[in-house]
């Protein structure tokens, strides 16, 4: 029986240890084969340079594979861009000048030969940079498809990532883009103490009054944190549809989606009636709906001079009560300081330690008789509360129709956007950017996506950490994981201690054993054995025999 124990208890410990062990190979595995397995399917040949990496991966310069509004790479030479002159309005003016440093460089970590991005460089400085859209974009029949990467190579303290689509104009002068530079659209991460978020802003004008107004899309349920501190490259998507939809996604995962008529902060319409603002609450107007009763009488006994604490008089100094010690001594250790002046200090007195003659008694100083609950007292009379018989309800302003309504039907008729820009600020530095598209097919920037972002996620992959740095990364979001951790370990352990240390024989089995060996058993003992089981049987035949004698 032990022997089936052990076997049973070190059976289990391998299956656990295995069923860990291939999970987290699997993972990684299928991981793996799933990302080269897209990549090879969406990955296209184009007549451009070719950059091998350390992994054997060929990077080649994303080509648009249909119609687009713009497409920025930023491995060639940076045309087209242009960095602000201006300054920031209602700022100091030792920061409000928009001379934050770009650069054009390859990622940090993860490194892709060939593949370079846009990287803001400066901390605490203000950056703009800005560029025409290869044609506007007019808002009609078509999805308006918004993509990009961003890679925040040193995590992110306060700053944002997100771009503007600028409103079409005939003023638009990029050279003077800054933060009042009229825009239809801001779409990006966005983060500032442990506020991480990921904005959708369009700029709504008011067809009545030709007055524009933000809306923002209420906040995405999950949760954004790890997008912002991985230090990995991920990709945004905005899909703005003819039917006054929209999605937002990262890497290619929905992670807010909604209506412009019912999911934006403002309301793009506003509601029919507004409260009368020339409406006043009557001054006999109750709104209470308790009151305390009229007729009730406070009682002859109801004494509120009652105190609801008194001093319990059954109460007894314990035994042993030290009245003329006090709780605390001056220290008799305590020296004063050779660098004490009396004149500026003053007089120097030793600090008070708690006196070590009342650790072993139940008490120093004068002994106080304790409190306790009066049950005399009743406290301050009120009349019970009953209901209001003149209640009104709580008053609110009557309503009339609202002087500023309109309804817009389409929302998604927006102003027309002609180009692109990047103004923000930042108190973390290298924040990359790359491969931008603007579009109106899905597949087209899906494909975009692919030989970019997808060529990135494949390295980082394969730069992926072993296993126990990801078993401790785990365990670093999962806490709970430190358990399974340690019962996976010790569980070997203890295992092969039970299955091979040896068990402690005791006296009693050690003499039954040495009986049982050194006891030879004779024939004629087996002979006796075997005429005393005839002669059991014998009986019981007999025993039956008079059950059935007895029953007729």
């Amino acid at each position: 029986t032990r022997m089936h124990f052990q076997w049973d208890w070190l059976c289990l410990g391998v299956l656990i240890i295995g069923s860990v062990t291939a999970e987290i190979e699997n993972e990684e595995i299928l991981g793996a084969d799933v990302e080269v397995e897209d990549f090879d399917k969406q990955s296209q040949e184009a007549d451009v340079d070719k950059d091998e990496s350390s992994l054997g991966i060929v990077y080649q310069t994303p080509k648009p594979t249909g119609e687009v509004y713009f497409t920025e790479t930023f491995d060639g030479v940076l045309t087209g861009w242009i960095l602000s002159k201006t300054k920031k309005e209602d700022t100091d003016d030792n920061i409000a000048k928009y001379d934050g440093r770009w650069e054009v460089e390859e990622l940090k970590e993860n490194t892709v030969p060939g593949d370079r991005g846009l990287v803001l460089k400066s901390v605490a400085k203000h950056h703009a940079i800005s560029t025409m859209l290869t044609k506007a974009f007019i808002f009609d029949n078509k999805p308006l498809i918004v993509q990009y990467e961003v890679n925040f190579q040193e995590g992110i303290d306060c700053g944002g990532a997100y771009i503007k689509l600028l409103s079409s104009s005939n003023d638009l002068n990029l050279e003077y883009f800054f933060d009042k530079t009229p825009y239809t659209i801001m779409f990006g991460p966005d983060k500032c103490g442990e506020d991480y978020k990921l904005h959708f802003i369009f700029r709504h004008k008011n067809p009545k009054t030709g007055e524009y107004d933000e809306k923002h899309a209420k906040r995405p349920d999950v949760d954004l944190k790890k997008f912002y501190l991985d230090k990995k490259t991920h990709l945004y998507t905005l899909v703005l549809k003819p039917d006054d939809t929209f999605e937002m996604l990262i890497d290619q995962t929905v992670v807010s989606k909604g209506s412009l008529l019912e999911d934006m902060v403002p309301p793009v319409n506003p509601p029919r009636e507004i409260e009368d603002p020339a409406d006043k609450k009557p001054d006999d107007w109750d709104e209470r709906p308790k009151i305390p009763d009229p007729n009730a009488v406070k009682p002859d006994d109801w004494d509120e001079d009652e105190p609801s604490k008194i001093e319990d008089l059954d109460a007894v100094k314990p035994e042993g009560w030290l009245d003329d010690e006090p709780q605390y001594v001056p220290d008799p250790n305590a020296k004063k300081p050779k660098d004490w002046d009396e004149e500026m200090d003053g007089e120097w007195e030793a600090p008070q330690i708690p006196n070590p003659k009342c650790e072993t008694a139940p008490g120093c100083g004068i002994w106080v008789r304790p409190m306790k609950n009066n049950p005399k007292y009743k406290g301050k009379w009120k009349a019970p509360m009953i209901d209001n018989p003149n209640y009104q309800g709580i008053w609110s302003p009557r309503k009339i129709p609202n002087p500023d309504y309109f309804e817009d039907s389409h929302p998604f008729e927006m102003t027309a956007v002609s180009a692109i820009g990047l103004e923000l600020w930042s108190m973390t530095s290298d924040i990359y950017f790359d491969n931008f598209i603007i579009c109106s097919e899905k597949e087209v920037a899906d494909r975009w996506a692919a030989d970019g972002w997808g060529l990135k996620k494949l390295v980082a992959s394969a730069n992926e950490p072993g296993m126990f740095s990801q078993l401790v990364t785990a365990a670093e979001d999962h806490p709970w994981l430190w358990v399974l951790y340690i019962l996976t370990l010790a569980l070997p352990v203890g295992l092969g201690v039970l299955f091979c240390w040896p068990a402690k024989k005791t006296d009693e089995d050690i003499e039954f054993k040495k009986t049982s060996i050194s006891k030879a058993i004779t024939k004629g003992e087996i002979k006796q054995g075997r005429e005393e089981l005839e002669d059991d049987e014998i009986d019981l035949e007999e025993e039956k025999d008079n059950e059935d004698i007895v029953e007729d």
